[in-house]
């Protein structure tokens, strides 16, 4: 019965998965020509041009699977280029410059929402996607705000031209700037707003130097940034108790507590595949894995970013980025530079530039 539901379902995806493949492979070409741009780069810029000359439904499966899941899975095997004891020393490294990211995204974007007299939940919700982890954030705490469709897809929107723009701006910048391999991981981890776009921005970095230590430090710094959205998550949920508490007295503090509580599932929330890279690294640490394997699995995990970056590639539509509003763009930039910036001063602060 299982394989007659899921079949279907695997078909379909195969067109998708067959072009991101075919992209990917090129992309990963032209990155080994010219590493000073990055395979990355060239996968989403091909994936935007050809999907804005040809991209028919039956492609769709394949690239939503190739976007979402593939990138997940890079991101275990990842964990097999790591060592525990980097990842809980660069996760804790990580904290402090992350909790003053975290505040300037928020105050940032509340005092813009303000400023540009933002309505609704976009403001807040762009705030939290720009703070954690772009999209992931945005649905885990749209239910939670109760968030109207539109306002989701203007934050969303929002969220992801910014996402694409990081990946072409902040390798260059961060050359310009002087930044070490350590402190372009840390600026990526903390500043750029979804994961696939710090893997990707990573990756093009780690392309220019020839090897993989601000890809390393990107990714465990992302991935602890990610773990974020379940307090974050609560705590809008406590907020939205406090506003239906105040806003109708015919509702008592429990009933609200419980309506704004059921908005926030930790296990749909959970970021699982961080528990599967935690998995690769503890096995590439402590089990006798044979010598090539380790290797082989991180390249592979490499080729499935580049994957996924063609996937966004394919999904990304300019115009409707553009089509939103002047307003949710005006606080989206804000916010991102504000985060990119304090990143930045944090880390030349405390000496790790």
């Amino acid at each position: 019965m299982s394989k007659s539901v899921n079949a279907p379902a695997l078909y379909a995806t195969l067109p998708g998965i067959a072009l991101c493949l075919a992209i990917a492979a090129l992309a990963w070409s032209l990155g080994s020509i010219l590493p000073v741009i990055g395979s990355a780069v060239f996968a989403i810029a091909s994936g935007i041009t050809i999907g804005a000359l040809q991209k028919g439904e039956r492609f769709k499966p394949g690239i939503r699977f190739a976007g979402k899941k593939l990138l997940q899975y890079s991101i275990i095997l990842l964990g097999f280029d790591m060592q525990l004891s980097r990842v809980v020393a660069v996760g804790g490294q990580s904290l402090f410059v992350m909790l003053f990211t975290l505040s300037a995204a928020f105050i940032a974007a509340a005092a813009m929402g303000k400023a540009l007299k933002l309505s609704g939940n976009v403001g807040i919700l762009i705030g939290v996607g720009t703070a954690i982890c772009g999209g992931s954030a945005i649905a885990a705490a749209a239910p939670v705000l109760r968030a109207k469709d539109e306002e989701i897809a203007q934050a969303i929107s929002t969220i992801f031209l910014f996402n694409v723009a990081a990946v072409f701006i902040f390798p260059p910048l961060g050359s310009l700037l002087g930044l070490s391999d350590q402190g372009f991981g840390i600026w990526a981890g903390t500043a750029v707003n979804d994961t696939s776009s710090v893997v990707a921005a990573a990756s093009a970095w780690s392309q220019r130097g020839g090897d993989d230590a601000a890809l390393a430090t990107a990714t465990i710094v992302k991935l602890t940034r990610t773990l974020m959205i379940i307090p974050v998550c609560l705590a809008l949920a406590w907020h939205t108790t406090r506003k239906s508490v105040a806003g109708s007295h015919g509702i008592s503090v429990a009933g609200a507590t419980t309506s704004a509580a059921q908005g926030f599932s930790l296990a749909r929330t959970f970021p699982w595949f961080v528990l599967g890279f935690l998995a690769a690294a503890l096995a590439n640490s402590f089990a006798p894995l044979p010598a090539p394997l380790p290797a082989l699995l991180a390249r592979a995990g490499k080729f499935l970013i580049v994957m996924a970056m063609s996937a966004i590639g394919l999904s990304t539509n300019l115009k409707k980025l553009l089509a939103g509003g002047r307003k949710p763009l005006a606080l989206g930039l804000v916010c991102w530079f504000t985060v990119a910036a304090v990143s930045l001063a944090v880390q030349a602060a405390v000496g790790r530039w």
